[in-house]
C-alpha cells in the first residue's frame, strides 16, 4: 500500500498522538494514507475512537514488538 505521509509519535502519551494525527490528516487531501507509529499502550483504543468520531478510516493496526503501527485514510472533503 502506498503511504503518502508518515508520523512518528513514539514516546508520546495521550492526548498528543491523537492531536498530532488530527493535525497531520488535516494537512492531507482526501484519500491520502497516513502511517502513524506509536508506543502508547492506549493508542489502539484511542485511534479506534478517533476514527469513529472524525470519519477518517483506520485501515489497519499492527503490533511490531513494543511499537504500534496505524494506517489511516483521509476522509472525503
Amino acid at each position: 500500500m502506498r503511504v503518502d505521509r508518515e508520523l512518528d509519535v513514539k514516546g508520546l502519551a495521550c492526548p498528543l498522538p491523537i492531536l498530532r494525527t488530527k493535525k497531520a490528516l488535516a494537512e492531507m487531501t482526501s484519500g491520502q494514507i497516513l502511517r502513524v507509529v506509536a508506543t502508547d499502550a492506549h493508542a489502539v483504543k484511542d485511534f479506534q475512537a478517533f476514527a469513529r468520531q472524525t470519519g477518517n478510516q483506520l485501515l489497519s493496526t499492527k503490533e511490531i514488538g513494543a511499537t504500534l503501527e496505524f494506517l489511516f485514510k483521509r476522509k472525503p472533503d
